[in-house]
């Protein structure tokens, strides 16, 4: 049942002011906004907690993540009620989410208990050693303290109150303040109060794990200029994403930002491939743009083919497939505006033809498909934005140089893509260092939608895809990103923490 409240140090607290939710259906609910006070609070208690939290062994975290995830399981059934009517999105969308959520905490506790990602290391003493000796040296990653998390738009389970970062934060043993999202509070409600009742079940300090709900932008921006606050965890849009990160480096100390901004995730489809299966690769296409009404971070929003018979055969597939696809509806108004916003971007630019438009107004989405010239596509960045839904561009390249000169000018991306066939590996082997460079996953012969949460899996990539391109917000490396190495030299072993013992 929800309370409409905050979630700060084990107390549900109030706020001077309300926000109702805006469900696609079903009915809608108030709740109090969060406001500088309640950020300040909920950081001093996260802090307090951190002495004891930062410091528990690895089998306590592990338990308490696996706690979380029968807690998130036993309100299974009200989670998913409610996380339909506020986004829209299907049943069946929503189980699976929260099978990946609750499999992401039982992999990351699985993984503390490893003790691998700690990298672990130690330099025996040379007493010795001319000229000088060396010290007995032991380093060791350890946790940062506490950690502001952005629940994500797109995904109200996976991404958000006890998604990919908090799971990874409180693995590292650090205790998470969580900004939920407007676009499913009641939703981020029901996973904080299993949260809570994980929280006493494991007799933790009640500041380990803090909800506020909603406030407008000063409240985010609190949020990441908190002095106590180490790091921050956002998965979202490159305008509100640059503009917390702008924040966190122009504090008095300055913070890292690990921020899932975007990505546009080209598909390139070799000659040889496109011959003998233009149809499937069309039809293949067509599903994962249109998957979640194309809500997707590795939407694969851009096909470049090169121009012939084949790229003919490859878009009359596609626009085939395209047309037997329904309205959606998007998570938000804003998103549904955002994203007639980006067609009208596109179909502003003279040199893109129109392949197949439709109606979409209000919160519902319908495809689109473009095709554009790799000249044109080269000489105007904008064409190279991302655009936010289930719009598809084809880029027509003259030949195997004009291909290259497009993975070439492309931003930083989640991922890239290679279709093809043996006969087209030395194009394949010539594109894969610009790919590599380009993106944190390279596919071949596949589709970028679906995101195993896995060891090796890595979901970032170059600016503007993230803006650290040495992490991942998916897999068990990004518990890396709340972790630091201290170097422990000439220490007694009673000094030593307990994971170097």
């Amino acid at each position: 049942m929800l309370n409409g409240k905050h979630l700060i140090a084990g107390e549900w607290l109030d706020s001077d002011s309300t926000f109702s939710s805006q469900p696609a259906h079903g009915p809608a609910h108030n709740f109090t906004a969060g406001t500088a006070k309640l950020v300040q609070r909920a950081c001093e208690a996260a802090e307090d907690s951190f002495w004891s939290y930062g410091y528990s062994s690895r089998e306590t975290r592990a338990a308490f993540l696996n706690r979380i995830a029968d807690e998130i399981e036993a309100f299974g059934d009200q989670i998913t009620e409610i996380g339909c009517q506020e986004t829209g999105l299907p049943e069946a969308r929503l189980i699976g989410e929260r099978g990946r959520t609750v499999g992401q905490l039982r992999l990351f506790a699985e993984h503390v208990l490893k003790g691998d990602y700690l990298d672990r290391r130690h330099d025996s003493a040379l007493p010795d050693r001319q000229p000088l000796p060396r010290p007995e040296l032991y380093m060791v990653q350890r946790p940062i303290g506490p950690v502001a998390i952005f629940g994500a738009s797109n995904f109200p389970l996976a991404f958000s109150t006890a998604g990919g970062d908090t799971a990874a934060a409180l693995a590292a043993g650090c205790p998470v303040v969580v900004k939920g999202h407007s676009a499913h509070p009641g939703t981020g409600e029901l996973v904080a109060q299993a949260i809570e009742k994980a929280v006493k079940a494991m007799d933790l300090h009640p500041g380990v794990f803090n909800l506020i709900q909603g406030g407008k932008r000063d409240v985010g921006a609190a949020l990441v200029q908190h002095p106590l606050v180490r790091a921050v965890g956002f998965t979202g849009s490159l305008g509100g994403g640059r503009a917390l990160f702008d924040l966190c480096a122009s504090r008095e100390e300055p913070i890292p930002f690990f921020g899932e901004l975007g990505s546009v995730n080209p598909m390139f489809l070799l000659p040889h491939s496109l011959s003998s299966r233009a149809e499937a690769m069309g039809e293949g296409w067509s599903s994962s743009l249109t998957m979640g009404a194309g809500q997707f971070c590795t939407n694969p929003g851009i096909a470049v083919v090169q121009s012939g018979a084949d790229a003919e055969r490859f878009v009359a597939a596609a626009t085939k497939a395209l047309e037997q696809v329904g309205a959606q509806t998007m998570l938000t108004d804003g998103i549904a505006a955002a994203y007639r916003d980006g067609r009208d971007r596109i179909r502003a630019n003279s040199s893109v033809q129109e392949i197949l438009t439709t109606t979409c107004d209000l919160r519902n989405a319908t495809p689109y498909l473009f095709r554009v010239t790799a000249r044109e596509w080269l000489a105007n960045d904008v064409l190279a934005e991302e655009v936010f839904g289930p719009l598809g561009l084809v880029v027509e390249a003259e030949d195997a140089a004009e291909m290259t000169a497009v993975a070439k000018g492309l931003k930083g991306q989640l991922t890239c893509t290679v279709h093809m066939n043996e006969d087209d590996t030395a194009q394949a082997q010539a594109l894969m260092p610009i790919l590599e460079r380009k993106a944190g996953r390279v596919l071949v012969n596949g589709f970028p939608t679906g995101v195993e949460v896995s060891d090796t899996m890595v979901h970032g990539g170059p600016y503007p895809a993230s803006t650290n391109f040495g992490a991942t917000s998916v897999g068990t490396l990004s518990i890396r990103r709340f972790l630091r190495p201290v170097c422990f030299q000439n220490m007694p072993e009673a000094l030593l923490p307990q994971d170097l013992k």
